[in-house]
């Protein structure tokens, strides 16, 4: 499994075949009643943002998805049956969200009322245009306008399917709102699928992991509630989220150089991901760590701080890192948004090399995740309490992620190591960034502003990230260097003030 841009997928010639709701289940689900279940807090910032471009017109670009390739010759009665048992499997793949007046309110499809059918759409050749289904276009452009109509929760089901099928074997790909799944989710969805497809065409048991019991995403909601409710904003966890954003102006974290971007404005999303540490490398960088008492997570904050200090001169490290919450309500199998975020700070004027750094990175991560707990309305009304300015504080952070894909559950099967997931591609004024690792490398993917300024800056800053990572690998530590003229941001320093003030 790994992330990937979705202009690098590319299933080659086939069969394009589609699974659709049937009638009678879409107007059963349309007919579903409220259920008294809230929907979580990302849940319901993310619809009521879906609600208000939808009332625009705009693109929906909010949805994740994910690709696989399966063995064998394509049964598609077997893939129907299997889609239905993965949909009635995860009680949050049976929702659909009504958005009024900022009012979300969760509607359940009754597992019996869930059905599917699947229909041929047409061909796709070597060239990856797609012939049969009306005008021919590129295969690519008909399955994101697909994910974009249909892969919205403000209707049932939320997500869309389909395959590409060839003689002995087929690629198998799901486009799903963010609202209904997360990274993790992602990464398992496919390879569950595949086992029950296998199961419902050969007749055979599932694995153990699709046997599991996968919990519930309604049971999330209402516990995260539940959660929520111990944390005033006298909280010692609140008021380190205070406390850490207190370096940056009491906001929310933004990329730490300058983008060209004017406050409040953003630019269309360029995907980029590169190569860090090939297998040896990242296991090497991992044993340097470990022998400073850190783990991953610390020793890449510690390389991202360095990069700050050394190309813009920060003094203060602030970013906000996604942390999965799949203990509460024993979620750990269920597909469904289950996040948590952290908030990690810490001062990197006195430090002068990696090995000094990563004990305080870490340290800064672990006070982080005990503070990730606190509802992230909570916060915002925290922030704004203390005098943030709202424009600092409504936005969205710069953010930090590490996925460790060798660790999942059905790693090993061929279904999860074939596959790819990929995000929408909407606008952005950050470049948060995605850090990754399977067998093959330690890997980073982020979405940057498509403009040449941003190219410009982010080059240097990626390119700056692999020379820190080689060098803490190759010699065992990194000197911090000092902001210097060379540096090819000139407008760096004057940025850092206004972020770093």
């Amino acid at each position: 499994m790994m992330i990937d841009m979705l202009g690098h997928w590319n299933p080659g010639r086939g069969t394009l075949m589609e699974v659709r709701a049937t009638e009678e289940s879409a107007a059963s689900a349309a007919a579903a009643p409220p259920h008294p279940a809230p929907a979580s807090f990302l849940q319901e910032n993310h619809l009521r943002g879906t609600r208000a471009a939808a009332d625009r017109g705009d693109r929906h670009a909010a949805y994740l998805t994910a690709t696989t390739e399966v063995d064998g010759d394509f049964d598609g009665d077997a893939l129907v049956r299997a889609v239905q048992r993965f949909t009635t499997r995860h009680d949050g793949l049976r929702c659909w969200f009504d958005v009024s007046d900022g009012m979300v309110t969760r509607h359940l499809v009754d597992a019996v009322d869930v059905g599917f059918r699947i229909e041929r759409v047409g061909e796709v050749d070597d060239y990856g245009y797609l012939t049969g289904a009306g005008e021919a276009n590129r295969f690519r452009d008909h399955v994101t306008a697909r994910f974009a109509n249909e892969a919205s929760a403000l209707r049932w089901p939320g997500f869309a399917a389909g395959v590409v099928v060839r003689p002995h074997g087929f690629t198998l790909f799901l486009g799903c709102d963010h609202a209904l799944s997360d990274g993790v989710s992602q990464a398992m969805a496919l390879a569950e699928v595949a086992d029950l497809y296998y199961s419902e065409r050969d007749g055979t048991d599932v694995g153990p992991f699709t046997s599991a019991p996968t919990g519930s995403a309604l049971a999330y909601a209402v516990a995260e509630r539940e959660r929520a409710a111990r944390f005033t904003p006298e909280s010692p966890e609140v008021q380190a989220w205070c406390s850490a954003a207190a370096a940056t102006g009491g906001g929310m974290p933004r990329f730490p150089l300058d983008l060209g971007l004017p406050d409040g404005q953003s630019a269309p999303v360029r995907p980029v991901k590169f190569d860090v540490l090939d297998a040896a490398g990242a296991a090497e960088f991992e044993r340097i760590c470990r022998a400073r008492g850190a783990r991953m997570i610390g020793g890449i904050t510690a390389v991202l701080a360095m990069v700050d200090r050394e190309l813009a001169g920060a003094t203060d490290y602030f970013t906000i890192t996604a942390l999965a919450d799949r203990t509460l309500a024993d979620v750990t199998l269920t597909q469904g948004w289950f996040c948590r975020f952290a908030p990690v700070a810490f001062g990197i004027d006195t430090a002068h090399t990696f090995t000094e750094l990563v004990g305080t990175a870490a340290a800064a991560c672990e006070r982080g995740a005990a503070c990730s707990e606190v509802p992230v309305p909570t916060v915002i009304g925290a922030l704004l309490a203390a005098g943030a300015p709202p424009e600092r504080v409504l936005v969205t952070p710069q953010l930090l992620s590490y996925i460790d894909f060798r660790r999942f559950p059905m790693a090993g099967t061929p279904a999860y190591d074939r596959g790819m997931q990929s995000t929408g591609e909407g606008r952005t004024a950050n470049a948060s960034l995605w850090f990754n690792r399977d067998d093959r490398s330690l890997y980073l993917g982020t979405q940057i502003p498509d403009t040449p300024r941003a190219a410009a800056v982010l080059g240097a800053h990626h390119r700056r990230i692999r020379e820190i990572f080689a060098d803490i690998v190759a010699t065992g530590d990194h000197v911090i260097a000092s902001a210097t003229d060379d540096d090819p941001t000139p407008a760096t320093r004057s940025s850092l003030a206004r972020h770093h003030d």
